[in-house]
Parts: structure tokens; C-alpha cells; sequence
């Protein structure tokens, strides 16, 4: 526990301290936010242009620190499979992110890596992420709730699957951080919840059939992103002064799906991200009723800026969305204990 517990502090303390330095050279650099041609400029977004961007960079970093600083404390907990594949996967759509932003920056519009360039990029280290998690840390590969006792997806079937969801996930956040705090501030809430669930898995692998020493270090990455994304809102809240961009946003959706993945709780997740999955088909019924009907089901997508130019101040539509998703979290918490407890009627 305190190791966990030190991942956190560690990390929101450095996102808290080196995160204004990054502003301050991001600024220097003019690496600053390009605004979407088609956003709701009757709304501030347009005076958001040039607030400096990439602040993923810090929330990585802290991360990195706070799971690092967590492992200097003793020997009794060691660095595992699982926790440093976790690293790897953060680090690597936190590369893909950042060319996209830097692109993005360097042809002064907000398009950075072609999409199909992007989504190589992505599948990329999916695939990686998948063959390793397979091959090396040897994770289960039963379709599971909150515990591997579902249908067997063969070798082939888990690694297309987990691909599948690294890169939805990975693009579901991205899609979310479209407004000051709202994906940092969902996000902690949902790491929370996996730190959580990853502690109560060490302390009963017997129920999970998961390596303790493996589930407590998911359980300190779950604690250091928590950190990492709390103390990047104290800079990102509205009006943010600065972005994660998708440095950062890949990373953190990323991280989501690793930490189902790994632990053992894939279809918890959709539940947990609740938030993600609404605004994720809010942009996919969009997109299949303009092109099919010629005819938009929302004033805009992704979601909350449906919401926003139907008259909604920009902070109503973060703290609402925040609470809805802090309800998904706390859906996903209560049917996990549920199904550790057995509760007759609701998970057998």
C-alpha cells in the first residue's frame, strides 16, 4: 500500500512542479494548440489557439518517475512483467502521439500524421504490446469479466482482440480531450479505479489466478497515471494553460486497455469508460447518419460539444460529464466486489 501510495504522490508531485516549466518552453518554442476549422466559435475556443501543447510529455514523465520511485523503496516489491510492459505500451502511443502533435504544430494547422500513417503507428505498438504480453509475461487468454473463467480466445483470437481494444481505447480518450480537464479528469478517476483493482487482486490471487507480484505492480502504473493525470489537471482545468494533446492522450487511453488487458478484466472496461464509449459512438452515429441520411443526430460531435453549442457553458458541461463518468467507475467498482462477493441475482 505504501508503494502505491508513493507512485501517486510521486508523480502528481512532478506533473504539479515540472509542468509550468514545460508551459513556459513550449511557449518559447511556439508550440501552441491549433483550433479545429469547424469548432463552435461562437464558444471560447477560438481564444484557446496557441496555449501550448504536448503537455503528455509531462504526464509520462511523471508516470515513469512515480512507478520508478515506488520500486527504490524496498526490495519487497519488484519491478514485474507486467508493470514494465505497462511502461512500454505508455511510452510507445506517447511516441506516436507526439509526432502527431509535432506534425500538427510544424504545418501550422491542426492535422498532424495522416490517418493512416497515425493508425500504423498505433497498430504498431499494439501488435507489439500483444505479442509480448503473450510471449513473455504469458497472460491469460479467457475472455473475462473480472476473472479469466470465460470462453478461451486461442493465442490469435486475444492478440486480435487486444489490439482491437488498445487502439479503440487509445482513440476513445483521444476523442474525449476535446475540452479544459475533461479527459484528465475522467481519466484519474478511472485509474483510480484500476489501482483499486489491482490491489484487491494481489490480495487474493487465489480468487483472480493472478501472479500477486504482477497484480500489485498494475496496481502502482494504475496509481502512478492517477498521480500523473491529477496533478496535470491543476494546470489543464479551465481555462487550461496548457493541453495533453495526443502525446497524451494515447498514452492514457492506451493505458486503459493494458490494465484490462493484463489484469484480467477486459469487458469491466467498457463500464469503467463509460464516458469514453458515449463519446466515441456519439462521433460513430454522427458519422453513419450524415453520410448515410445526409442528416446530423447532434449539433456536433463528439458529444460534449453537442452540448456546448446548445448553449451549455463549457465548465456545466465538464463537471457534468465528470460526475457521469465518476457513476461509470463507481458501476465497474460495485459489479467487480459484486462478483468477488457472489451476490445472488446480479453476477453469478
Amino acid at each position: 500500500m505504501i508503494a502505491i501510495l508513493m507512485a501517486a504522490s510521486a508523480a502528481f508531485a512532478f506533473n504539479i512542479v515540472v509542468t509550468p516549466f514545460l508551459i513556459r518552453a513550449l511557449r518559447a518554442r511556439g508550440i501552441g494548440q491549433l483550433i479545429r476549422d469547424d469548432g463552435p466559435f461562437a464558444h471560447p475556443h477560438a481564444a484557446k489557439a496557441g496555449t501550448p501543447t504536448m503537455g503528455g510529455i509531462a504526464i509520462v514523465g511523471g508516470v515513469v518517475l512515480g512507478y520508478a520511485f515506488a520500486h527504490l523503496r524496498t526490495d519487497e516489491l519488484k519491478f514485474a512483467r507486467t508493470g514494465l510492459l505497462m511502461m512500454a505500451l505508455i511510452v510507445g502511443l506517447a511516441v506516436v502521439g507526439f509526432v502527431d502533435d509535432y506534425l500538427g504544430v510544424r504545418k501550422g494547422r491542426n492535422l498532424g500524421l495522416r490517418k493512416r500513417g497515425k493508425t500504423a503507428g498505433q497498430l504498431l505498438v499494439a501488435g507489439v504490446f500483444a505479442f509480448v504480453a503473450l510471449e513473455w509475461v504469458g497472460v491469460s487468454t479467457k475472455l473475462s469479466f473480472t476473472r479469466s473463467t470465460l470462453t478461451d480466445l486461442t493465442t490469435v483470437g486475444w492478440f486480435v482482440v487486444a489490439v482491437l481494444i488498445v487502439y479503440g481505447s487509445s482513440n476513445a480518450v483521444n476523442l474525449t480531450d476535446g475540452m479544459d480537464g475533461l479527459a484528465a479528469g475522467s481519466a484519474t478517476l478511472v485509474f483510480m479505479a484500476f489501482t483499486i483493482i489491482g490491489f484487491w487482486q494481489f490480495r487474493h490471487p487465489e480468487i483472480y489466478g493472478i501472479d500477486p507480484a504482477m497484480a500489485v505492480d498494475l496496481s502502482v502504473v494504475s496509481a502512478a497515471l492517477a498521480g500523473a493525470c491529477a496533478g496535470f489537471l491543476w494546470w489543464n482545468a479551465a481555462p487550461a494553460q496548457i493541453f495533453m494533446g495526443d502525446t497524451g492522450s494515447l498514452a492514457l487511453g492506451g493505458a486503459m486497455a493494458g490494465l484490462a488487458l493484463l489484469g484480467g478484466t477486459v469487458l469491466l472496461l467498457p463500464i469503467l469508460g463509460g464516458l469514453y464509449v458515449v463519446e466515441t459512438l456519439s462521433v460513430i452515429a454522427q458519422v453513419v447518419s450524415f453520410r448515410g441520411f445526409h442528416r446530423r443526430v447532434l449539433r456536433m460531435a463528439p458529444i460534449h460539444h453537442h452540448f456546448e453549442v446548445g448553449g451549455w457553458p463549457e465548465t456545466t458541461v465538464i463537471v457534468r460529464l465528470w460526475l457521469f463518468a465518476g457513476a461509470c467507475v463507481a458501476l465497474g467498482l460495485g459489479l467487480f466486489y459484486a462478483n468477488f462477493i457472489r451476490i445472488p441475482g446480479v453476477i453469478e
